[in-house]
């Protein structure tokens, strides 16, 4: 394993594609295009504040456990975006966090480690705190705490399903100069984790650089580079120091009779960066096919996170994790010898009948899991959803997930219900 492997000539291409032309998504609430205010006054006062609310009763059911887990919890984000003065604006976010009733659950901080984990722990903290900057053409330069989702979020997310977002404190130059090129680069210091700030792993500091280019000038075609440099400083997550190069296609082509063809094809490469006490190299890829009719989706795809020969595997440690893998989370870290992921998707949205059901969303998932090294079988999963929009401010959302273990983790079943509105 100390030997280390020489870099492919793909690993060069990524490198040099990459380093032409870089960009991120920010979700950050500024705009380049925003109306100039009179005076820093009217800045500071004319801007817009907004409230969203979650209500979440969550129950998980795992065979390795003796007491299945519950928890019912109330998360509130109350924040204020300011307007424009001399290019310069701000974003203040609070997010806060409750148990409503019981508590009979691990949230990574009460010691319950009898009970399943259900990472929701009571917190009060300020979730965004940036000032942005507009006042060089097609330009934005961002500093502060912020909202970071960088693609689909398979390498950098805020981890939005849990009660506590993942944010980041950094600095980002957004550049739009090429049309239809956005590219970004990022520098991030400290990451604020979901565990909250009285977990010992709640904040990472970090020397991270996080490098990302995304073009639309094809139809039908999205094309990224991204580059993802972790340098954690904690002694318990020298280990998760890499640098990742990747590149993705995607899009969706138009037939006639308003059928969609759906694709994405995407391939990574992943070695160890400064201090890692591992020297190794695993692969990523992902392959994607579908079909959409009127409100009607469905897709099949694979993807494999690489091993280097069992020992060590490819990683997503700052990534949303929650969207991939399964929604019972059974493959948050990936096994030593790698993961390789089949799955199928259907999707049906209502729409456009004028009818009480209008806004309604089915969703059903197939997950068949097994080892990227080794071909061991690890178990399958499925998932089903259904989520309804009420006047565009309210969400209801049914969900479950059931996976079955075969050589990973226990059999696990996860259930919820959730009522969120936004102000």
């Amino acid at each position: 394993m100390k030997n280390h492997p020489t870099p492919t000539k793909r690993y060069h291409l990524l490198k040099i594609l990459l380093m032409a032309s870089t960009s991120m998504i920010f979700t950050s609430s500024f705009s380049a295009n925003a109306e100039e205010a009179d005076s820093l006054v009217d800045a500071l006062t004319g801007g817009k504040a907004y409230l969203d609310e979650r209500l979440r009763l969550e129950t998980v059911n795992e065979d390795a456990k003796a007491l299945n887990g519950t928890a019912t919890t109330l998360r509130t984000k109350f924040g204020y975006k300011t307007g424009v003065f001399k290019g310069l604006s701000g974003v203040i976010e609070f997010e806060h966090s409750a148990e409503l009733a019981g508590g009979d659950y691990n949230n990574g901080i009460n010691g319950k480690g009898t009970y399943p984990a259900i990472i929701d722990a009571n917190h009060t903290e300020v979730n965004q705190a940036y000032l942005a900057y507009t006042g060089i053409d097609k330009t934005t330069i961002a500093a502060g705490r912020q909202a970071i989702n960088l693609g689909n979020q398979r390498f950098v997310g805020t981890v939005g399903w849990r009660q506590n977002d993942q944010t980041y404190d950094a600095v980002a130059i957004i550049n739009q100069s090429i049309k239809d090129l956005t590219a970004v680069y990022g520098y991030v210091w400290n990451v604020n984790r979901i565990f909250g700030n009285d977990h010992p792993m709640g904040d990472l500091k970090t020397k991270t650089h996080v490098l990302n280019a995304s073009y639309k000038g094809i139809k039908g075609l999205t094309i990224e580079a991204y580059g993802l440099m972790i340098n954690l400083d904690a002694l318990g997550a020298k280990g998760l120091n890499t640098k990742t190069f990747g590149l993705r296609a995607s899009g969706a082509q138009a037939l006639d009779g308003g059928t969609k063809i759906l694709y994405a094809a995407e391939y990574a490469t992943q070695s160890d960066y400064k201090i890692n006490p591992t020297s190794f190299t695993a692969a990523y890829y992902n392959v994607e096919a579908g079909v959409g009719y009127k409100g009607l989706t469905a897709k099949v795809g694979l993807e494999t996170l690489g091993s280097d020969n069992g020992l060590i595997a490819f990683t997503t440690p700052l990534a949303t994790l929650h969207k991939f893998n399964g929604w019972a989370d059974k493959f948050l870290g990936t096994p030593a010898n790698g993961l390789r992921d089949v799955y199928g998707t259907v999707v049906y949205s209502i729409k456009g009948t004028e009818s009480a059901m209008d806004g309604t969303n089915f969703a059903v998932v197939y997950h068949d899991f097994k080892s990227d090294f080794g071909d061991v079988h690890y178990g399958s999963e499925w998932d089903v959803s259904v989520s309804k929009k009420i006047f565009n401010r309210y969400n209801l959302l049914l969900k479950y997930a059931n996976y079955n273990a075969d050589t990973w983790s226990s059999n696990t079943k996860k259930f919820w219900v959730q009522v969120a509105a936004k102000f």
